[in-house]
């Protein structure tokens, strides 16, 4: 039988964040404008030569309690889907030139939060992802939790 809020009687459910942080380059531009639209649209972010932000990302999962262990996902597993899915392809690298993914997709914080929300669907349990969140800078974070847009549906 279900309670109240849809969990079954004696069952917790939460949620759990872990944050890493990684470094990398990257120059916004689009291969869809001109080189002056780029430069109007992107400003100094569209430097020819790039520029580099350290990025911190939070990674929430969620799920039941599990009644025996007390944990949703083992933290030192999340540590390593985390390491596998943000830190090996993105660390120390230019977003642009190193990772296959952004050679037609504009590095924006947007997108690499889209990114790293797909890496980390490839590794982690089903369902288990919740919200992937990512700082640029300190007042630039974008949060993402898998939606896709109805439009073109």
């Amino acid at each position: 039988m279900m309670s109240a809020s849809g969990s079954r009687p004696g069952r917790r459910y939460a949620r759990v964040s872990r944050c890493v942080t990684f470094s990398a380059s990257h120059r916004l531009h689009s291969k869809s404008l001109s080189d002056e639209k780029n430069l109007k649209l992107f400003g100094k972010c569209n430097n020819p030569n790039g520029h580099g932000h350290n990025y911190k990302v939070v990674v929430t999962v969620h799920g039941e309690i599990d009644p025996v262990t007390g944990m949703v996902v083992n933290l030192t597993d999340l540590k390593d889907y985390m390491e596998e899915a943000i830190m090996k392809p993105l660390d120390h690298k230019n977003l642009d030139q190193d990772v296959p993914y952004f050679a037609d997709v504009v590095s924006t914080t947007e997108n690499v939060a889209v990114y790293i929300w797909e890496n980390l669907q490839k590794v982690l349990p089903v369902g288990v992802l919740y919200k992937v969140k990512v700082h640029e800078t300190d007042k630039n974070i974008v949060v993402y939790k898998g939606e896709l847009s109805a439009l073109g549906d």
